[in-house]
């Protein structure tokens, strides 16, 4: 039986599957805003790109999973305890890095040492907001969710 995917699923599907594309395209070799990671990540993995690509499957099945779920009805205690750690992962994560990458580009926090500024970029304005949306967007379907299996 199928069941309507509140929309805040839907939403964390979304920015989940924009995350994961991004990883496997770096994965895979590809270049365009990779500066935004920082200098000390592209470095370290220069010669192991393919882990982006379990990065990324990882991220892929945080996002489809759980509305495919919903919306076979298989959404049960062990899948929704899961759902609620990773929304919280996710918002926490985002959030604070959001906040704090903000903070850095606005002079208020002076790193001692200074910054790789693409990299706080890349993570304040769009990596990190992202995580946060997903995150967001993640509880509030598990909510709905929870209110329409009522």
């Amino acid at each position: 039986m199928r069941r309507p995917v509140p929309a805040g699923l839907v939403v964390a599907a979304v920015a989940g599957t924009l995350h994961a594309a991004v990883s496997a395209y770096w994965g895979l070799g590809g270049d365009a805003l990779l500066e935004t990671l920082g200098r000390r990540v592209v470095e370290q993995f220069a010669d192991a790109r393919w882990v982006l690509l379990v990065v990324a499957a990882v991220k892929l099945a945080g996002a489809l999973v759980p509305p495919l779920l919903a919306r076979r009805g298989r959404l049960g205690r062990g899948w929704r305890v899961l759902c609620w750690l990773g929304a919280a992962v996710l918002v926490l994560w985002g959030g604070l890095n959001t906040v704090v990458g903000g903070l850095v580009l606005s002079g208020v926090i002076d790193p001692d040492g200074g910054y790789d500024r693409p990299a706080m970029v890349g993570h304040a304005l769009l990596w990190d907001p992202l995580f946060l949306v997903w995150g967001i967007a993640l509880a509030l379907g598990l909510r709905a969710h929870a209110r329409s299996a009522r």
